[in-house]
């Protein structure tokens, strides 16, 4: 692969990746380390390591709808029911279910930013081929292996229909490359073999090793500086994420459950403080922009705040006007959305617009952060996970504790999974889950109802290839290990 060649040159490149003013390594002394000299650099000051990952996952790659890992939530939840649009936009294409094939720069995009990413994490496990010993070391490596095995069930979800129809897990479709290193104790010739298209089975077997194995070293003891950063909280989070997905649902509820607590789920005030600021004492991952890593136009608030001065202002995000209808009054959601009359109080076209979206505020200087994760995504994972475990009872228990804070006049004694998705559109509407969550939970779309505020109504049923990327072509053709005929359809 040609994006992953010689990443050992990486630990050279690592030693100038700190955004933290650090002074510890000299640019010049540090393109000698050696592997045990780069080992001891990365344990005392593990930012200069880590802050090349968390910079990447929000990077500009030269187009204004292309800003770092969201991007990937951007484009493919806008394949979804729940996001409507009524005028033109960057993501004419997405929304058309038009932008999978092999040639364009969606898929390119997405496989170069995953792989990056697990070839960063490779890098500093590397390190360690002993393993940690100190805090430090354990919360370096858990953090690495967070990223890689959150890297590896994203490309599976992108790059595979990975369901049968009765919606088991197809454990041997083909599913994508994985890059070992020298501390995954594999021979040359199964590092090797292991470029080309291995199972799903395998590569959801190889996420869970690393997600489990982060959660392992960052609990013990690690403390991290700044939400920018993963604990062990949300290596749970990312755990429970990745048990939903492969229907270990005993697993989910309880990884979801430890990665949320100690947080608190936010009142209606913080409900509509605009979803911008790691501040909010819901959020659990997310990215602090400073005027330094900001991206202004090519940014997610960009796109996705319509009263803002980004392009949003002209090409709002819109809800799905039948999801809206099923918001009851009483839920202080719905006065995240204009309703079907629109609101002539807003200061742009967009934001005037009817149903558009208030969720999404701009805030001063472009200066919005980036979430990842937070508390009430845990909830909905718990509950759900219950109700797949036919306990309704419990479901509603768990789900009860976010609607208390959503709805109050809520009140129920049983729910289903259905139920529980209902939510899941609701709470998490613009935050990335539409496209995982009905490739998941095997459903399609039908976008041609009455009353439909679609500009593009169409229907696609689950396992349509429409849901499927192809793998790039660059990679096609790059790639010995992988034949022409194991393309993606």
């Amino acid at each position: 692969m040609k994006i992953l060649k010689n990443i050992a040159i990486g630990l050279v490149a690592l030693a100038t990746l700190s955004a933290c003013g650090s002074d510890y390594l000299d640019t010049e002394y540090t393109r000698y380390l050696g592997e045990e000299e780069a080992a001891s650099a990365a344990a005392q000051n593990p930012d200069v390591f880590l802050n090349g990952m968390w910079s990447w996952m929000v990077r500009y790659e030269g187009r204004h709808d292309s800003y770092g890992i969201f991007t990937i939530f951007m484009d493919t939840q806008v394949m979804g029911q729940d996001i409507a649009f009524q005028t033109s936009s960057w993501y004419n294409f997405d929304y058309q279910l038009d932008y999978r094939d092999e040639p364009y720069v969606r898929t390119s995009s997405f496989w170069t930013t995953l792989y990056t990413l697990i070839a960063k994490a490779n890098e500093i496990i590397s390190l360690y081929p002993n393993g940690a010993e100190t805090v430090s070391e354990k919360g370096l490596l858990g953090q690495a292996y967070a990223i890689r095995g959150m890297s590896y069930y994203y490309l599976i979800q992108i790059y595979q229909d990975y369901l049968n129809a009765d919606g088991s897990i197809n454990r041997a479709a083909p599913g994508v490359p994985i890059i070992y290193n020298n501390v995954d104790g594999k021979t040359e010739e199964e590092m090797d073999k292991a470029k080309g298209r291995n199972t799903v089975g395998d590569v959801l077997d190889e996420a869970q090793s690393n997600l489990e194995k982060s959660v392992e070293y960052l609990g013990a003891g690690y403390e991290r500086p700044s939400k920018n950063y993963i604990d062990v909280h949300v290596a749970n989070g990312l755990l429970a994420r990745f048990y939903l997905l492969t229907q270990q649902w005993q697993k989910a509820a309880d990884a979801a459950k430890a990665a949320r607590s100690g947080y608190t789920l936010m009142d209606n005030e913080g409900l509509h403080a605009g979803f911008n600021s790691v501040d909010n004492v819901e959020w659990m991952w997310g990215f602090h922009h400073t005027t330094e890593t900001i991206t202004s136009y090519a940014s997610l608030f960009s796109h996705l705040a319509s009263s803002g001065p980004g392009y949003g202002r002209n090409y709002p995000f819109l809800i799905d006007a039948q999801l809206y209808s099923e918001i009851p009054e009483s839920d202080y959601r719905k006065s995240l959305f204009n309703g079907p009359q629109g609101d002539p109080s807003q200061p742009t076209t967009g934001g005037r617009r009817p149903y558009a979206n208030q969720k999404f505020l701009y805030n001063a200087d472009w200066l919005c952060d980036y979430m990842y994760m937070r508390a009430a995504e845990m909830v909905l994972i718990e509950a759900e996970a219950y109700a797949h475990l036919n306990n309704g009872n419990k479901a509603a228990q768990v789900l009860g504790e976010l609607m208390a804070k959503r709805q109050p006049d809520w009140s129920k004694d049983l729910v289903t999974v259905e139920d529980v998705y209902k939510q899941r559109r609701i709470e998490l509407w613009g935050e990335g889950f539409t496209y995982f969550d009905l490739k998941r939970l095997n459903k399609g779309i039908d976008r041609s109802y009455s009353g439909s505020n679609h500009n593009y109504k169409l229907v696609v049923p689950a396992h349509d290839v429409k849901w499927t990327f192809q793998l790039p072509r660059s990679e096609m053709q790059e790639n010995t290990h992988i034949d022409a005929s194991e393309q993606n359809k």
